[in-house]
């Protein structure tokens, strides 16, 4: 569906948004981030004006931090629905991390929110509403924070986030607020006012209120030149990230999730803070600043390879920087805690009475015990007796410290803590956060280690059918 554009702002922002438009599947659905204010209003009406309704959906995120954020998503939906347009709407809790302002919280958790409800509809494409004014804004904060060529990249028109399932495009990032705001009087929209806006406490609300007015005097097209070097840095920043990958290449260990303290300690410092910068940007880690890395490139040169990193201490954002056997990863937790005691989050518990089910899926470990039928292989020290199982209700627990269990088939031999198990085979702390399968009150079997012989039975029935039982990560899963 198109619309005859009467005014030059209407014709503008409706090739902005024809234009995007153009780049996407035909026919495919294009999700619009709609937070009810005058920006992201403009968007999702041009977007229904030259895509038609029933390709676009509305998608509002209630963070309940205003007084007034039930009235916006009545508003949001009202609007939608206005239109013809799909509405959805999700609400989330903002809590912060150490060294994390309210405001990266929120964006953090509107930006998972705005993912999720995407992958949920098989949406392969979000629209945000941002303009040349905010891009302006961004490289202004980035340049005033001393920040990298990440930093005064600022806002890419289109890209696809690590680990999200719908590519990110920005129709009106070129267009002027004041280009969106003549559309919207135009077309008589009604629209949000977010009093905090107007709040000049905040950083960008200081620059948006009293800066940019200040530079538009003097500088007419100071904009135009900030988004010039926006689109510099991110070309430099583009050519750096290639690099990084050659480093990836050659550091990267268990699929990303760590380096190797050798790799990395080979390259000079330049190369090698850039690529742990990549690194984190691939772990979805917020951007450490410059002295931060720094002293963590520092403290891993004064360890060695060799060094077990015990005495290593950068906390960021809510996770430490650890190096364990030839290894550097991000662990979740603050590093006053020792590295391979990290307190976990303890998650709720889930039961289970086994009658045979060959999975139990367990979304809150983000996976999935199999239980296969292992009666063939009587022999196999890691099968279990189909009757175990059965005797009491099956629970998923989290750690807790001091679990002990006995992987020897020998019956006087001792039992053992999943400390001392996990550090004899090698396996990482980032790994260890399993869940711990009991067969009522008696640990049974835990991933990574296998099945505790403590709590079988020491006379075997030949006949009774017997059970393998795997551990399986979602991403592993077929």
């Amino acid at each position: 569906m198109t619309s005859t554009a009467d005014t030059p702002a209407d014709r503008l922002v409706l090739e902005a948004v024809g234009f995007s438009l153009s780049t996407s599947p035909a026919n495919s659905r294009i999700a619009i981030a709609f937070s009810g204010g005058v920006d992201s209003s403009v968007l999702l009406d041009a977007a229904v004006r030259v895509a038609g309704a029933s390709r676009c959906i509305a998608l509002h995120v209630h963070h309940g931090l205003s007084a007034h954020a039930d009235a916006w998503l009545a508003h949001c939906e009202a609007f939608a629905l206005e239109r013809g347009v799909e509405f959805a709407a999700q609400r989330v809790e903002v809590s912060c991390d150490a060294g994390v302002s309210v405001e990266a919280a929120a964006r953090d958790a509107r930006y998972r929110a705005l993912d999720g409800m995407c992958a949920s509809r098989d949406i392969a494409t979000l629209w945000l509403a941002q303009h040349a004014d905010d891009q302006a804004e961004t490289v202004l904060l980035q340049l005033l924070r001393g920040a990298g060529l990440a930093g005064l990249a600022a806002m890419a028109p289109e890209y696809l986030p690590a680990g999200a399932s719908a590519t990110r495009v920005r129709p009106l990032l070129h267009l002027l607020r004041a280009q969106l705001e003549q559309y919207a009087s135009e077309r008589a929209l009604r629209w949000i006012d977010d009093e905090s806006n107007a709040d000049t406490r905040y950083a960008r609300n200081a620059l948006r209120h009293e800066v940019a007015p200040a530079l538009a005097v003097h500088f007419p097209g100071f904009r135009d030149a900030l988004a010039r070097t926006a689109a510099h840095a991110a070309s430099a920043q583009r050519l750096l990230d290639a690099l990084a990958r050659i480093d990836m290449g050659e550091a990267s260990r268990d699929e990303g999730r760590a380096l190797s303290h050798d790799a990395l300690l080979a390259l000079g410092d330049d190369r090698a803070l850039n690529l742990m910068r990549y690194w984190m940007r691939t772990l979805g880690l917020v951007a450490a600043s410059s002295a931060r890395l720094g002293d963590a490139l520092r403290q891993l040169r004064e360890i060695g390879a060799a060094g077990e990193g015990h005495g290593l201490r950068i906390d960021h954002a809510g996770h430490a920087l650890r190096s364990y056997r030839g290894l550097v990863y991000w662990e979740t937790g603050d590093s006053s805690e020792p590295a391979d005691e990290t307190a976990l989050a303890a998650r709720a518990v889930s039961e289970l009475a086994w009658q045979g089910e060959s999975i139990w899926r367990l979304p809150q470990w983000r996976g999935t015990f199999i239980f296969v039928d292992a009666s063939a292989a009587a022999g196999d020290s890691g099968t279990i007796p189909a009757g175990v199982l059965q005797r009491a209700v099956l629970s998923a627990r989290s750690r807790s410290g001091g679990e002990r269990m006995r992987t020897s088939e020998a019956r006087n031999a001792p039992s053992r803590t999943l400390k001392n198990l996990f550090q004899e085979r090698g396996i990482p702390a980032w790994k260890r956060d399993v869940p711990l399968l009991y067969i009522g009150d008696d640990l049974l079997f835990v991933p990574l280690l296998g099945v505790n012989r403590a709590v079988l039975p020491d006379q075997v029935d030949e006949g009774e059918s017997r059970v393998k039982i795997i551990w399986r990560e979602d991403l592993l899963i077929a």
